[in-house]
Order: C-alpha cells, then sequence, then structure tokens
C-alpha cells in the first residue's frame, strides 16, 4: 500500500491530468494545481525490516523514531542512498511533574507501542486506546522537564546510531523556555562535532 502511495505521489507532482487504477488506489483525472518548482524528497517511514527495505526501495529517505544502528544498517544495506531522519518529541519545562502532564495530555500516544501508536482506523480509536496510557507511561516515554540529562542521551542515541540528521518535536508552547534550554544545557553536551 505504501509503495503505491509513493508512486501517486510522484505521479500527481509530475503535472497534468493524471489517472491511477491500482490496487488500493484509484485516481480518475486527478490534478494538483500548486505544483512546487521541484518535486520534494519523499521520506519513507519504517520501524520493522520490510519497511525499512521499501524506504530503500522507492523512497528518498528513510525517517523513524527508534535510535536503531540496525535499521541504518538494514537500509544502507538495502540501497537506501538517501538521508536517515530521526524524529524525536520532548516536552520541556521547568517542573517535571507539570511537563509530564502536559505531554500525557498533549500527546499520550507517545506511550502506545507497535502498530497501536500509528495505525487505527479512526481517531475514537486512538481516544480508546490513550485511555489506558496514564501521565507516568509518557513520563517514561519521552523526556519531560528540566533535567538535560535525558534529552542527551535521547539525543546522543541517534547520533550514536549513524544517522544523518534529527528533528526533535518540543510538545507544548514554550518553545522559546526550550530553545534557550537546549542551547544552554543539552547542545554543548552532545556527541557531536
Amino acid at each position: 500500500m505504501l509503495e503505491e502511495a509513493v508512486e501517486v505521489i510522484r505521479t500527481l507532482w509530475s503535472g497534468g491530468v493524471r489517472s491511477h487504477r491500482g490496487e488500493h488506489y484509484t485516481l480518475d483525472a486527478a490534478r494538483l494545481y500548486s505544483l512546487p518548482d521541484a518535486p520534494p524528497p519523499v521520506l519513507v517511514s519504517g520501524f520493522g525490516p520490510k519497511a525499512i527495505r521499501l524506504a530503500a526501495r522507492v523512497g528518498d529517505g528513510f525517517v523513524t523514531t527508534r535510535p536503531s544502528a540496525e535499521h541504518v544498517r538494514l537500509y544502507r544495506e538495502a540501497g537506501g542512498q538517501g538521508p536517515v531522519v530521526g524524529a524525536c518529541k520532548f516536552c520541556w519545562g521547568p517542573d517535571e511533574k507539570a511537563a509530564v502532564a502536559l505531554a500525557h495530555d498533549l500527546w499520550p500516544t507517545e506511550a502506545l507501542s507497535g502498530q497501536l501508536s500509528q495505525e487505527l482506523p479512526m481517531p475514537a480509536h486512538f481516544d480508546e486506546a490513550t485511555a489506558l496510557v496514564t501521565p507516568e507511561m509518557v513520563g517514561e516515554a519521552l523526556p519531560c522537564g528540566p533535567d538535560p540529562a535525558r534529552y542527551i542521551e535521547s539525543i546522543n542515541g541517534f547520533v550514536e546510531a549513524g544517522f544523518d540528521e534529527l528533528f526533535i518535536n518540543q510538545i507544548g508552547p514554550d518553545l522559546q523556555g526550550f530553545l534557550r534550554f537546549f542551547e544552554s544545557e543539552v547542545r554543548p553536551k552532545l556527541s557531536i562535532s
């Protein structure tokens, strides 16, 4: 399904009126009216060997939330030429308990495992699944609060696994506070050159 989705995206980005009849998707005289000057790269997410090999075969890069050197190796061995990109979430705040509560309120899916956190058919199903998630579970799943050690450990995990890029998402409204914290308490202690 994902492979066909990438094909459909690239077909639409080629311009003009396009049709597609596939196993999962059908387009009838579809057209994008606002095309980018150049098609953006398609980074394919993956968490297991099958998806990682697919990212290497059809993607312009590989993105994941797990700092796994094995996944980086598998992507490269399968022919992946594009960047390996990590994505992680943090919830900085001066009070750890308040930061955990905020992360639990805004992003409880972070504590769900496997496909449960990614592929449910309806938003109501996510609400049902996250009803089982406690604030403590979210606090264990991602760095929250003012202690830089967990943030450093999380980022260094991606660096040591061989990722090319890392995108960090601050959960919550205090982005300026997080950026000040990152620059003064985290960045100087990272294992990057």
